[in-house]
């Protein structure tokens, strides 16, 4: 009996395992229009969203300004959020360009770097992130992809996972001003 548990859990973790979505920033290299993050983030930009649990319920909703500026030959993205329940958070992301597509970013809340790809319209950035819950911080991996719609507009969606497990989903809406 404790062997067909085993098999039985094998099966639902493999599954678990290989329904995860194996989109890549390569597979966007043909789309327009071109996302370059130091580009469309450069200057003042609005952004509005929503956090989701991992239900799928709206928890929190949030607007923020951003504004992106060159120091040497680092990008700076200074982040500030207006969360629906009164809480403000701040973010200054350092991003180096390190080839042709790829990025790596730090920023106070980050745990390690942050390793991005950018892919015709598409930008992918992975990073453990330290968040605020029941009075302490949590460390939870962010899979954070934008798109690029147009030149005023791009659309986040990122997944928020704890060993393994989906905690939530990020949606975010970019206009540049």
């Amino acid at each position: 009996m404790r062997y067909l548990f085993y098999i039985t859990l094998l099966f639902f973790v493999t599954l678990l395992v290989t329904s995860c979505s194996n989109m890549k920033p390569e597979d966007y290299k043909n789309t327009k229009p071109e996302l370059k993050i130091e580009e469309y983030f450069l200057g003042d930009v609005k952004a509005w969203g929503i956090f989701q649990g991992r239900s799928g319920n709206v928890k929190r909703q949030f607007t923020a300004t951003m504004n992106g500026s060159f120091n040497g030959e680092d990008f700076i993205l200074d982040e500030n959020f207006n969360w629906s329940d009164g809480e403000k958070q701040s973010r200054k992301w350092t991003i180096k360009k390190i080839g042709k597509h790829n990025y790596e970013g730090t920023a106070a809340d980050v745990v390690g770097i942050a390793k991005g790809s950018s892919y015709g319209s598409a930008f992918k950035f992975e990073y453990n992130l330290l968040i605020p819950y029941k009075d302490k911080k949590i460390k939870v991996k962010f899979d954070d992809w934008i798109f690029k719609q147009d030149e005023e507009v791009a659309i986040n969606r990122a997944t928020l996972t704890k060993f393994g497990f989906k905690v939530g989903e990020l949606t975010v809406f970019f206009k540049r001003n």
